[in-house]
């Protein structure tokens, strides 16, 4: 099974039903039970029918007014809350920024998640002539095989999404940088409220209690050496992944801990990255063992219902003694429904320990990281 056939079963079965097979000392690997069949249409999400309604709007802006967005949108992303509008237009994307940022579960001071784009840096060349551009919302499922998106006059022009169209397109999308920072932080506060602290946070004063050293001894982390995620040939209309891991284990007093991490340059699949990153901190666990959930937010990812079903989920685990893996619990708490293309599962590690060296298969076989230990010292 291909990793995106993988991944497509993974969602349509909620990842419930998957079969582990966990060694210690090597990778793990999973795989479905059976396939179940894919729905035939999807619903389009709230964040899509938002998106979908601006890129109408910015199709038909006046000529100057177009002009300008294609020129600067050629150079690079362009905050729409940001550029000059008419009044009215101005409020629109205004009030569609609010409605986004509720979609995604995010605060509203925030900022701009309307976003901007040039689809491909080939149709530079197009807009230089002169060519209108289309415009479209960039979608958030990456099985998605048409992109409806509209001329100057607001009529419909339905694209393949596996070819590069070769008149130039504008994309409206969400700023999933921003949105991904802004809904980390939301979620390590949420988390901390309802008990599940930091591993990575608490240091090495924590566990001088437990282990009978010193305050100010160091402690043992793991640290990605390099990083890659299978080819899966996403189409043309979707940007950069925003990647950010899930990494949970046993704290000293026996209750789930839990940090975000975010892998900010795991850009596309295909390509290994070098980013001497530490995932993994075992400052304050009870056990010599972690779990790893590597995610994507392709733009739908509604993260205060991510956070509270994450929760739900870790604070009803009692430690019994021996450790258990918290990844199926992690991702049985995200309801199927969200596997659409949202939040994306990427990939899961089991059972890093402070030994864990060489190269780790994760358990989907979507990707692999090269870990070593790495010992954090005091200053």
């Amino acid at each position: 099974m291909n990793p995106r056939t993988f991944r497509r079963a993974a969602r349509s079965l909620g990842i419930a039903a998957t079969t582990l097979a966990v060694v210690v000392a090597g990778p793990a690997y999973a795989r479905p039970d059976h396939v179940s069949p894919a729905p035939a249409a999807v619903a389009a999400g709230p964040v899509l029918t938002i998106i979908d309604e601006v890129a109408r709007q910015v199709a038909v802006v006046d000529r100057p007014t177009g002009d300008r967005l294609s020129a600067t949108a050629a150079r690079g992303p362009v905050d729409l809350l940001a550029v000059k509008m008419n009044g009215r237009l101005a409020d629109d994307l205004r009030a569609a920024n609010q409605r986004l940022l509720i979609a995604k579960g995010l605060p509203a001071d925030t900022g701009s998640l309307l976003q901007l784009r040039l689809a491909h840096p080939d149709m530079r060349a197009a807009l230089a002539r002169g060519e209108a551009p289309l415009v479209a919302a960039a979608s958030t499922d990456d099985s998605a095989t048409r992109v409806t998106a509209y001329d100057r006059s607001g009529a419909e022009v339905v694209l393949d999404a596996a070819q590069v169209p070769q008149r130039p397109v504008l994309l409206v999308e969400v700023d999933v940088e921003r949105a991904l920072s802004a809904g980390l932080k939301l979620m390590r506060e949420g988390l901390s409220r309802r008990g599940i602290g930091h591993a990575a946070s608490t240091g090495p004063a924590s566990r001088a209690t437990e282990a009978g050293v010193t305050a100010t001894s160091g402690y043992w982390a793991t640290k990605v050496n390099a990083v890659r995620l299978s080819d899966d040939e996403e189409p043309w209309i979707k940007g950069a992944a925003e990647i950010y891991t899930v990494v949970a284990g046993f704290g000293l007093d026996g209750k789930a801990k839990v940090d975000l991490v975010q892998m900010p340059y795991l850009d596309h699949d295909g390509t290994t990255y070098y980013p001497n990153q530490l995932l993994v901190h075992f400052s304050a666990y009870k056990y010599n063992l972690a779990d790893v959930v590597m995610m994507e937010d392709d733009g739908d990812t509604n993260y205060s219902a991510l956070v509270k079903a994450i929760a739900n989920a870790l604070l009803v685990i009692v430690d019994g003694g021996a450790y258990a893996p918290l990844v199926n619990a992690i991702l049985d708490a995200i309801p199927t429904s969200w596997y659409t293309d949202d939040p994306d599962f990427v990939d899961a590690w089991y059972t890093l320990s402070t030994t864990s060296s060489g190269r780790r298969h994760g358990a989907g076989a979507n990707g692999w990281m090269d870990v070593v230990p790495y010992w954090v010292a005091p200053l």
